[in-house]
């Protein structure tokens, strides 16, 4: 194998550092020898593989269990390549993860390059180094290890910024929801925090499964970090999906107890001193801003709306939404 040139390793290198976790790649291909290949230029302990033959079949995965990337030759039994990573990035909740067609240079002119939504085309026959070089460049521009959350791998804070900040810039209507969970902490405490990830993933799952059913624009889930969470709306659809969201998130989270503490509705804990406190089953405080007619013109002051409609939303005893009522 020829040596490596610096530019693949190191962008490879720098987003594990950032990670701090080895990344998980899918590759959809029939062509075992090309999957060996790849698969053989970084080791195992760094990246994660998962090989699918065919686009059916990765398409469930890829939207349950989110990978860092997703490369996938042009010509696959069923759904092609194209179309399969085409469907991952209409998918506003999913366009963040890095994607990547593998054609060879014979079927380029078939390729609609100018409807072609990848993050990078890899053209066949190339050397290794060459090939390695622009996956990990290609990972490294979407910049998503930077900042997808690491449990749920749903967009975090700077994508989030980036797009409330766009939508304003082009003047439109939407409702923006701010999703925290109520006495997260102490469900933590209690049943520690392999547990409290559980909880973290549900509520992340059903929440890109209300949105991704409506099939509405804009749309967008964020994962701002811990229990906190954002999704984007068209206004008309906001409601409708927060009464989802919270109908959904009480339904299933005394799942998450044991019996004990599921049957008297509350778990006990102790604080400092040794006193003993008592704190309700988890439930969920949605606070909605409603930015119509550019009533908004930047990210703080619409940030600082949500922050005191979810003071608002938090005092209301039990799962709950609250909408800003000076819309």
């Amino acid at each position: 194998m020829p040596t490596i040139p610096p530019v693949g390793l190191n962008a490879m290198q720098n987003l594990f550092e950032i990670a701090n976790r080895p990344l998980r790649i899918f590759l959809l291909m029939q062509d075992e020898e090309l999957a060996a290949l790849i698969q053989s230029l970084w080791i195992s302990d760094r990246v994660h593989w998962t090989v699918f033959a065919s686009g059916e079949s990765a398409l469930e995965q890829i939207f349950s269990e989110p990978p860092d990337m997703v490369i996938a030759e042009q010509f696959l039994p069923g759904l092609n390549g194209i179309e399969v990573l085409r469907m991952l990035k209409e998918e506003n909740v999913y366009r963040q993860i890095c994607a990547i067609l593998v054609v060879k240079s014979e079927h380029l002119p078939d390729v609609p390059i100018a409807n072609l939504d990848v993050d990078e085309l890899l053209i066949l026959p190339t050397t290794d180094a060459k090939l390695r070089a622009r996956i990990a460049l290609a990972l490294h521009r979407t910049g998503l290890t930077l900042d997808a959350n690491p449990l749920t791998r749903l967009p975090g804070n700077t994508s989030i910024i980036n797009m409330v900040r766009r939508l304003l810039a082009n003047g439109t209507d939407f409702a923006l929801a701010y999703v925290d969970m109520d006495n997260f902490k102490p469900y933590n405490d209690k049943y520690g925090f392999s547990r409290g990830d559980e909880v973290l993933l549900m509520t992340a799952r059903l929440i890109v499964n209300t949105v991704s059913a409506l099939q509405r624009s804009p749309s967008f889930v964020g994962h701002i970090g811990g229990d906190d969470f954002v999704f984007i709306l068209p206004i008309e659809d906001m409601e409708d999906a927060c009464k989802q969201v919270v109908n959904d998130f009480d339904a299933i989270v005394p799942s998450f107890y044991d019996l004990e503490d599921k049957t008297r509705g509350y778990i006990v804990s102790h604080d400092r001193r040794g006193e003993e406190l008592t704190f309700p089953i988890l439930s969920i405080s949605i606070a909605v801003v409603l930015n119509t007619n550019s009533r908004y013109s930047h990210y703080a002051a619409l940030s600082t709306t949500a922050g005191q409609l979810k003071k608002a939303a938090k005092a209301i005893p039990g799962s709950g939404y609250v909408f800003d009522k000076r819309h």
